[in-house]
């Protein structure tokens, strides 16, 4: 452990999102728990161990913020698993070779993949109660291996939200606004008990907010007789309620256009609901994706309000090229035409390990792509 000031959680000029590729060595140990072969005291301890070696890589790369790179997960979806009235949802680690094959024949690195999420909507099976907070253990366990601020991360309403199969779930739920207001409600406590135990820094996975200017998510949402700006609305209040009235906790977002395996999930430019959505959500440091011209230009940044940080994801996590500072200081330049530069900072465009395959690139270059954003920010910011 070493000792670190804590950062300016509202100011500070790098992030990471939260994933980070699993050693095989941890791969393996969740193989052979789905095979049978290993008792969950065995895989508990392979999690431990991995997750000690991440961090005091982190700190050993000077990341003012840590995390425990979702090494207890399958997928990021799995912050709001142990709650009763979602079993049908969970994957977990029986379902690990699945997620390691999902794998459309259409499908290809850095190319659109579909959604598995959303091809298979679940319905609910009772009233949602919070069973267990796991991300309290989690939180716990990587506070005791460092001094520095420890990040973590959860789904947000709005992903839960798409994930509901609302039709068959009627007789629990008669409409989406009691389902969401039981997530809220969960998620709130979840937070509540991480706040108390002394996380400063909370990050809320956003991959819904992108459906808004796709056009597969919008014919989809319209087909099942949605509508979009009122889905959209519902989401954001959602998320803007299990943030509120928390003090000495900052609050990211980050708004993903999907991760699996080093593909996307989502096309169509910030701009159309860029000035609903950086206004409307509470968050204080929005992490936006900019990797690649699907993001569009940075001028709905325009649109992030004086009060907020927008996290640039300049550094993509799916392909091992590592970018240079001079590339990257060209594009915190660019985007610095449309919002003052105090209220930018740099980051991965997504995180490194959605799922428990990871995307196609080796740690080296993980950690590469990490130093060389901060080798960045302190050109910039000093």
């Amino acid at each position: 452990m070493t000792a670190s000031s804590p950062p300016d959680l509202k100011t500070l000029r790098v992030d990471q999102v939260g994933s980070l590729l699993r050693p095989q060595t941890l791969k393996e140990a969740f193989a052979r728990y789905s095979a049978g072969a290993i008792k969950e005291e065995e895989l508990r301890k392979a999690q431990d161990d991995a997750i000690r070696d991440v961090i005091a890589k982190q700190e050993a790369h000077h990341l003012p913020v840590v995390v425990d790179g979702e090494f207890r997960r399958t997928s990021f979806m799995e912050s709001f698993s142990v709650v009763a009235g979602v079993e049908e949802w969970q994957t977990g680690v029986k379902t690990y070779h699945q997620i390691l094959a999902r794998k459309d024949t259409n499908e290809a690195t850095s190319h659109k993949g579909q959604d598995p999420i959303l091809l298979n909507r679940k319905r609910v099976t009772a009233k949602l109660q919070l069973l267990r907070n796991g991300l309290l253990d989690d939180l716990r366990f990587a506070q005791a291996l460092t001094d520095r601020t420890v990040k973590v991360t959860l789904i947000s309403a709005d992903r839960i939200t798409q994930c509901f199969d609302s039709e068959n779930s009627k007789s629990i739920y008669s409409t989406i606004d009691e389902f969401l207001a039981d997530v809220v409600a969960v998620e709130r406590r979840m937070i509540a008990q991480l706040v108390e135990a002394g996380c400063r820094y909370v990050g809320i996975d956003g991959p819904g907010y992108t459906a808004y200017v796709d056009p597969d998510s919008l014919a989809a949402m319209r087909a099942r007789g949605e509508e979009p700006t009122a889905n959209m609305a519902r989401s954001i209040k959602a998320d803007n309620e299990i943030s509120a009235g928390f003090s000495g906790v900052t609050f990211g977002i980050h708004i993903c256009r999907g991760n699996r395996q080093s593909m996307w999930h989502r096309e169509g430019t910030y701009d159309a609901i860029a000035e609903k959505l950086f206004n409307s959500l509470d968050h204080q440091r929005l992490l936006l994706e900019y990797d690649t011209e699907r993001a569009g230009s940075f001028e709905a940044l325009r649109f992030v309000p004086k009060d907020k940080i927008a996290v640039l994801g300049l550094i993509t996590t799916k392909v091992g090229r590592v970018e240079s500072v001079d590339e990257l200081r060209r594009r915190i330049d660019e985007a610095a035409r449309h919002l003052p530069i105090e209220q930018l900072a740099i980051s991965p465009q997504c995180g490194f390990a959605s799922s428990i395959g990871g995307n196609l690139l080796t740690e080296d270059e993980q950690f590469r792509k990490l130093d060389v954003m901060l080798e960045t920010a302190a050109k910039v910011w000093g």
